[in-house]
Parts: C-alpha cells; structure tokens; sequence
C-alpha cells in the first residue's frame, strides 16, 4: 500500500517532465525544419557592398540631392524591409539609404565585436563604397547612442541628426544585461518560433503587404538570435557606458521624434528634451505612436523631416 502511493505521488511528476520534454523535442525539430525550408524562400533586395572582407546589405531608393542615411534599433531582423514605410514617404524627395549592419537582413554575420566604434565605422566604410560623402543620419532606438560614436569620428560628412526614438546615453534601464543565452535557447528550443506565432504580428499594418511580412517573419527566425546579433545585445550596457556624458557637437542640427507617452522609461521625454537644448537647433517632436514610429506614423515623421532640413517649423515641435 505504502508503494502504490509513493508512486501515485511520483508518477504525475515523472509525466508533466516526460511529456515536457517531449513537447520541446517537437518544437526543436519543428523549428529547425522551418528554418533549413525558409532559408531557400527569402528573396534579395538591396544592393550589397564590400565592407572588411564581408558584405553588407543596403537599400538605395530615390535620386534626389540630398541623402538621409536610415540606421536601425537592436534586435531589428529586416531594417531595409521595416524602414519600407519610411523609404516610400521620403524617396520622392531625398536619396535615402536604409544600411543593414553585420547581422541583420541580407548582411554578412561577423566576428567583429559590436562595440558602437566598429558598428559606426562599418557604416561609414558602406557609404564610402556608394560614394556617399553628406548625408542626413537618422537613428531608431540604439543607434541613437551609435549616432554619437559616428558624428564624433565623421562629422564633416553629417549634415543634421534625426532620432526616432532613438536611445539616449544614461536613460534609466541601460545598465541592465541582456540574458542572450535565453535569448539562444529559446530559438534553438523553437519557443521563440511558437510565441512569435502566437503573438500579434507588428507588421501588420497597412504599411506591409503579406508577402514583406513574410520575408520579415523568415528573416526574424534567422538573425534575431545568430552570433552577430547575440554579440550587440551582450554589449549594449557597455555600449552605453562608453556614451555616457556624450551629447551630439553644438552646431549640429538635431530633430528628435520621440514616444509621448513612454511608461517603460522614466523621464523619457525630458531626456530628449535635454539633448535637444545641447545644440544650437535642437526639436523635439511627441508623437501619439509606439516605439517604432516608422510602421504607423511615416508620413508624419517625413512631414518633420522635410520642414526641419528646409529650415522651417516642425509640425508639433517644441522649439
């Protein structure tokens, strides 16, 4: 008797773990499968260029005079296909140039760390091979602390700084790590896979048709967690400690477009507002969107980038 409920006890648990461990093995396999199938669907776009012995992925779209060079935030698997919306509301007025560093989109992956210095040198190298020499830099989210890195090393090249909501050095948060062998187990257990299926797909706004949204979806399964990428998120608290005291040179024109109603970091708005005043001509713009601006609000934010660089008034700026 007393055996009998020493396994009645027992036995559920040994279960739950067995059929646990079942359920994983059968989204590992799913998942690998998926991935080797994707790997012959995802189509070129772009152009590449020779950046240190690899390639770098790039989008030039529009021949107009002056260039708007597009950089991407961390953890974006596409930035040519996600800055899409963005290309099309500018194009028709500028040249603008969507650079995928090492990693992301159809880039090359590197072994080069992902320090913001190299980062902002590997971009640089890429517009060199264009033959680009002035541009406007616009950063999403962490490149808004690479933009730093780059304007100190290129200056003469830059002709104004656009952020869309783009990263500040010392915002609360920035200290804390990245847990990226998670982040590698669960790509590799095919959970990432299953919650992006079973999540709302960000893309799904009427900026992305179906067929980007799927080269997007592949591309995510492919880079989010591959070496390169891994490497910038265990680096982004350093990275952020090298900005720290940093601020963009005074005579460089800097708008900021920046999430109104930010509950994930405090004081985000006063932030900007603060980098905004160390330049002679400095405009913060609060936007009624998300993080990534550029899906829902392109027009908007071509709208204020084309006053800014005109020297006009930005709509909903606070000068």
């Amino acid at each position: 008797m007393k055996r009998s409920t020493k396994l009645a006890i027992i036995l559920p648990p040994l279960l739950l773990v067995a059929a646990l461990a079942g359920a994983l093995a059968t989204t590992a396999t799913v998942n690998a499968v998926a991935t080797r199938d994707e790997a012959d669907r995802i189509e070129p776009y772009g152009q590449r260029v020779p950046v240190g012995g690899r390639e770098l992925n790039v989008v030039v779209s529009g021949d107009h005079g002056q260039t708007i060079v597009l950089l991407p935030g961390l953890g974006t698997a596409a930035p040519g296909l996600d800055f899409a919306p963005l290309i099309d509301e500018l194009d028709d007025t500028y040249r603008v140039v969507a650079v995928e560093p090492f990693g992301t989109g159809l880039s090359d992956q590197t072994d080069v760390p992902r320090t913001a210095e190299n980062i902002a040198a590997e971009v640089h190298e890429a517009l060199q091979q264009l033959g680009i020499e002035r541009y406007v830099l616009a950063g999403h989210s962490i490149s808004g602390v690479y933009a730093l890195s780059y304007v100190e090393d290129y200056r003469d090249e830059v002709v104004a700084f656009v952020g869309i909501d783009s990263s500040v050095p010392g915002q609360p948060g920035a200290d804390e790590p990245i847990a990226t062998d998670a982040v590698v187990l669960l790509r590799d257990l095919g959970i990432s896979r299953l919650l992006r299926g079973l999540a709302a797909d960000p893309y799904d706004v009427e900026a992305y048709d179906d067929t980007t949204r799927e080269q997007i979806r592949m591309l995510e399964a492919r880079n989010t967690a591959a070496p390169t990428m891994i490497d910038e998120m265990g680096r982004v608290t350093d990275n952020f400690a090298e900005a720290t005291g940093c601020t963009f040179p005074s005579d460089l024109p800097v708008l900021l477009f920046v999430v109104a109603d930010d509950s994930d970091v405090e004081g985000w708005v006063e932030l900007h507002e603060a980098q905004a005043a160390s330049v002679s001509r400095g405009v913060v713009v609060r936007m009624a969107g998300e993080h990534y601006l550029h899906r829902t609000l392109s027009a908007e934010l071509a709208d204020g980038i084309r006053a800014f660089l005109a020297g006009e008034s930005v709509p909903g700026a606070a000068e």
